[in-house]
């Protein structure tokens, strides 16, 4: 969670960022919370939806209505100032908090790491996969989490198919940095080149600590197990 956080949100602190939301001019209408659920895409969506089965009077309730207009468009229509303090409202109470948690694992981390775990993937593959998905989503599309892998599938084996894995992940990277610069919001892949390539070329494929890494010209670092 922090090494996403450097990227996400220049911070190790992810569990201050349940409050954060802004448009980040990407396309996708507002980012916000702790893995960057957004209002253009399904995310955002599905966590107020199930945020309300857990809370139905809660903040954002209201908000559902416009969300669901503006899904998969970067409009503002409906939601604008009054969402924006719907969302930081809601963040101060631990049932929403719990809806983010319980979102991010449903969405991105848990099929995202069962995916790295079936391809024979340590921590760090594990790691890999889950920020491309966090960026990239799931689907079909050639810049999905999916399609990156396809990609670095026809070009290297992974483990569980008896390749190396250095070599799998290289060929992942290469292709994830493909689909970033395929979007005009992330020509920078330096959450790529500077932290995940770096723990590759130090052979750290358990993501042993310390790590130290940069993302956006910032320096980072995890200490001993923990901290």
């Amino acid at each position: 969670m922090k090494l996403v956080s450097s990227a996400e949100n220049s911070t190790l602190d992810w569990r201050a960022q349940y409050g954060y939301i802004e448009d980040i001019a990407d396309g996708r209408g507002y980012t916000g919370g702790i893995i960057g659920f957004t209002s253009g895409t399904s995310d955002m969506l599905e966590l107020v939806q199930a945020y309300t089965a857990q809370a139905p009077g809660n903040p954002l309730a209201v908000f559902l209505p416009a969300l669901q207009a503006v899904n998969g468009t970067a409009s503002h229509d409906g939601l604008g100032a009054p969402f924006v303090a719907a969302w930081k409202a809601a963040a101060q109470l631990p049932e929403f908090r719990a809806s983010q948690d319980s979102e991010r694992d449903r969405v991105y981390f848990d099929p995202a790491v069962s995916m790295a775990k079936g391809d024979g993937l340590g921590a760090l593959g594990q790691f890999i996969y889950y920020d491309a998905a966090v960026v990239h989503g799931r689907g079909n599309g050639s810049f999905t989490l999916d399609g990156i892998r396809a990609t670095a599938m026809a070009r290297a084996a992974t483990p569980t198919q008896g390749g190396n894995e250095v070599a799998y992940l290289n060929a992942f990277l290469d292709a994830r940095v493909v689909a970033m610069k395929s979007e005009p919001a992330h020509q920078d892949v330096s959450r790529i080149e500077t932290a995940q390539r770096v723990f590759l070329q130090q052979g750290n494929l358990d993501l042993r600590p310390p790590l130290s890494w940069k993302v956006y010209g910032d320096s980072y670092t995890i200490g001993a197990a923990g901290n």
